[in-house]
Formats: structure tokens, C-alpha cells, sequence
């Protein structure tokens, strides 16, 4: 299942996709996405609503040099145990916002990445049973101030612009995140090409280690890691992220 968030013409609702190209449809579902969704009987095509992020999470945890081959690229060696940090929920946008450029910065990065969704309420859960806790997939942007991360020392500012965090474009239910292929273009040119069976740490050992750590809900965002190729965005480029099996997330950059 494709499950979304969109603007319609009478507000803001989740919903489900079903169909491909222009014969997509989008129908809304009651309340929220978790569990066994109630859908309300109204829908519409899909090129008559707008997509929004497909969730809103209270937080998202991001995994630094996740895969060896971008940590070698910036001269870093690949940590024995996940490397996480936190971008704030209001460095969310959806596809086709624009991430906007700070002003204080003089180098802005992208990074795509395979966003794992949490789907209910986890504290301390195991490996082998990550897999109950997960929601879905979906494709996300660690937009990163790149001079400001060297010359900070950590990370809080140069990851948490807003705008710094696009996600979706919906979340892909069915997909096994084991072994997709990962690409990134700006402005049609590709940038990163792999796969995340590069991952260093799989999906359910980041499920486990951040679970352990703080306690996961609803709508909560892991992003797995960025691979190699990572590099710099000026106004007036277009992103597009494209992960296998679920869509792509593209959004234009503009000048703060």
C-alpha cells in the first residue's frame, strides 16, 4: 500500500494510491495511517490533489557514515556502532517545496537517503522483531550545511534548517528494504548511484540500537544513511531522489 498525506479541495487528509500514472487515484482515509485504515468512500485523481510530507514525525533520527564508501569520501572512518543524530520535525517538507539556502551558509549539501517509518509506539525492541514496528518506507533528503558541520563541530545547525528534511513522496508499505537501489540526480545528472545492501547497519539493527535509546512512535523517521557522491546545491537546481520500489522525492532549491 501507498500511503500518503495531501491537500484536497476541502482540507488536509491522509490517503491511500492505487493505480500508476494518470489513472492514480488518491482515497482518503479517517483520522490517521496506523493500523488498519478507515477510509471515508471519497477520493480523487491524483493530479488533483497536492502531495504533502507523508507524515509528520515528532522526531527524526538520522545514521552518519552508514555507508563506507561516503564515509571514505570525506576521509572518515565507518563507526563500530550507529552514529545517529536529530533533525527537528520542523525541518520537514513535502515534494516539490523547495529547500531554501541559509544565508549563513556558503555550501549546502544533499543527501538522499531510505527513510524507515515507525508505525507504533517501541521502546528497547530486538533486531528480529524490527520489522513489527516499521510502518513503511519512504525517500528523504538530509539537507546538510556542509562548512557549518566542519566549522561547528556537530551537527544541530547544519542539519536543522528548516526546509532541511524533504520527505516522501508517499510511504510504501510492502517494499523489503534489504536491497534497493538508491539514485540521486541534480538537474537530471546523476549524482549517487547504490544500493542499500551497502548499508553498514541494516534497517532492523538501526530499529534496535535507536529504540534502545529513546523511545519510538507513530510517524517517527530513521534515515538509514546517505552513500557516496553526496555534493553541493545552488538556486535554481531541481533534487530528484529516486529509491527502488517506492518513488521519487524531487524538490527545486532557492536562496532563503
Amino acid at each position: 500500500m501507498r500511503l500518503a498525506r495531501i491537500a484536497h479541495p476541502d482540507g488536509v487528509a491522509f490517503a491511500s494510491i492505487e493505480g500508476d500514472g494518470d489513472d492514480a487515484q488518491v482515497l482518503e482515509i479517517a483520522d490517521h495511517p496506523f493500523g488498519k485504515p478507515n477510509f471515508t468512500g471519497r477520493r480523487w485523481p491524483l493530479a488533483d490533489v497536492r502531495l504533502l510530507a507523508p507524515i509528520l514525525p515528532t522526531k527524526v533520527i538520522a545514521v552518519g557514515r552508514n555507508y563506507a564508501a561516503h564515509a571514505q569520501e570525506f576521509g572518515n572512518e565507518v563507526p563500530g556502532e550507529p552514529m545517529i543524530f536529530i533533525k527537528p520535525s520542523t525541518s520537514v517538507i513535502g515534494p516539490n517545496a523547495a529547500i531554501k539556502l541559509p544565508a549563513v551558509s556558503t555550501r549546502v549539501d544533499f543527501e538522499g537517503e531510505l527513510a524507515v517509518v515507525i508505525g507504533q509506539p517501541v521502546k528497547n525492541v530486538p533486531a528480529a522483531r524490527a520489522a513489527a514496528a516499521v510502518l513503511g518506507y519512504t525517500i528523504a533528503n538530509d539537507v546538510s550545511a556542509r562548512d557549518l558541520q566542519k566549522s561547528d563541530g556537530q551537527w544541530g545547525r547544519a542539519k536543522g534548517f528548516d526546509t532541511f528534511c524533504p520527505v516522501g513522496p508517499w510511504i510504501e508499505t510492502a517494499v523489503d528494504p534489504a536491497d534497493l537501489a538508491i539514485r540521486s540526480e541534480v538537474d537530471g545528472e546523476v549524482k549517487q548511484d547504490a544500493r542499500t545492501s551497502a548499508l553498514v547497519h541494516k534497517v532492523p539493527e538501526l530499529v534496535e540500537f535507536v529504540s534502545a535509546v529513546m523511545t519510538l512512535l507513530p510517524g517517527d523517521l530513521i534515515l538509514t544513511g546517505t552513500p557516496e557522491g553526496v555534493g553541493p546545491i545552488t538556486a535554481g537546481q531541481q533534487v530528484s531522489i529516486t529509491v527502488e520500489g517506492i518513488g521519487t522525492l524531487t524538490n527545486p532549491v532557492q536562496q532563503g
